[in-house]
């Protein structure tokens, strides 16, 4: 990654975006959040979140976070979000393939783009354009290179946008320190196992999520 021109992108973001922070408390009662209207499972599961700030899914190799986070994308995307998935590990592969298709993703393909391997620094750029993503997957979090201060940062400079990190797992936990404090940071936490997502959600929700029944 080159990290000078991302940190360049940062700064230039966050002057842009400095008069923009303070608000009075008028502003703040009257204020209406843009809510994803999930329904069904969706609903049961994670509540009717806020379409910002940041998620975080993780879980052990072989568990189903691929799967869930593609039938995610296709759903955010049947909502009508666009929605960007940077498979920033894997890139654009086989193995990536199989997942959208399986979910029959191509139903919603005009909301869905999907990014190879796009460092952050390229995503800045392209998230600062007119009609960019809403929602951006970003697979997964550990290939990213970013320290817990560069994600705040990408969070803080479009705070319209939802960013929804796939973590590598170590043990129960998210993998690495930057990951974990993630965790704590973010408004919906789902652990994947077994084929099922177990969320916890700031906005309702907490049943568990069954990705793909084998039976």
């Amino acid at each position: 990654m080159n990290f000078a021109k991302f940190r360049d992108n940062l700064m230039r973001l966050m002057k842009k975006n400095l008069n923009k922070r303070a608000m009075s408390v008028n502003d703040l009662l009257n204020y209406r959040p843009h809510s994803l209207e999930f329904e069904g499972k969706w609903l049961d599961s994670f509540g009717r979140p806020e379409r910002t700030g940041s998620w975080l899914i993780w879980g052990s190799s072989g568990n189903g976070k691929t799967r869930f986070a593609v039938q995610l994308c296709k759903y955010l995307a049947d909502l009508g979000e666009r929605v960007a998935y940077n498979s920033v590990e894997e890139g654009a592969s086989e193995s990536l393939k199989i997942p959208f298709a399986a979910e029959s993703v191509v139903e919603a393909a005009r909301k869905v783009l999907i990014l190879d391997k796009e460092p952050i620094s390229e995503l800045i750029v392209r998230l600062d354009k007119p009609k960019s993503p809403d929602i951006i997957i970003i697979d997964s979090l550990q290939y990213t290179g970013l320290s817990y201060a560069d994600y705040k940062h990408l969070r803080d400079s479009f705070r319209k946008k939802l960013f929804i990190f796939i973590s590598h797992a170590d043990g129960r936990n998210p993998a690495g320190r930057v990951a974990q404090a993630v965790r704590f940071d973010a408004f919906v936490k789902i652990w994947i196992e077994g084929y099922q997502a177990f969320p916890v959600s700031r906005y309702g929700g907490g049943e568990p999520f069954v990705v793909w029944d084998k039976e």
